[in-house]
């Protein structure tokens, strides 16, 4: 049961992950006119991944301030997750894990 419940916030966190990752690449791709936001399936795409990391981002976005016009914050976001996910989540559940067994 520990291992599944490990397994499940492990991969939750990975698809935060990667919708993150994927959310800046949309952004700048539409911010450099590679892509158009008038188009119905890149605009479902980012508002999809919009409406997924901007929880995560908006506290770290009002925190940092951009530089030179480029918005850190998810980089930021993606280093504490990626710690979160190998270091803090092994730590938290090795007790359970020990406990069963």
């Amino acid at each position: 049961m520990g291992s599944f419940l490990y397994f499940i916030i492990s991969s939750l966190l990975s698809l935060l992950i990667f919708a993150i990752f994927a959310n800046a690449i949309i952004s700048w791709l539409v911010a450099f006119d590679v892509i158009n936001l008038r188009n119905q399936v890149v605009y479902n795409i980012a508002k999809f991944l919009d409406a997924v990391t901007r929880p995560i981002l908006a506290p770290f976005q009002r925190i940092i301030p951009p530089l030179g016009g480029v918005d850190i914050s998810p980089i930021i976001v993606l280093l504490i997750l990626q710690g979160i996910k190998t270091y803090l989540l092994p730590m938290a559940f090795a007790p359970l894990m020990a406990l069963l067994g």
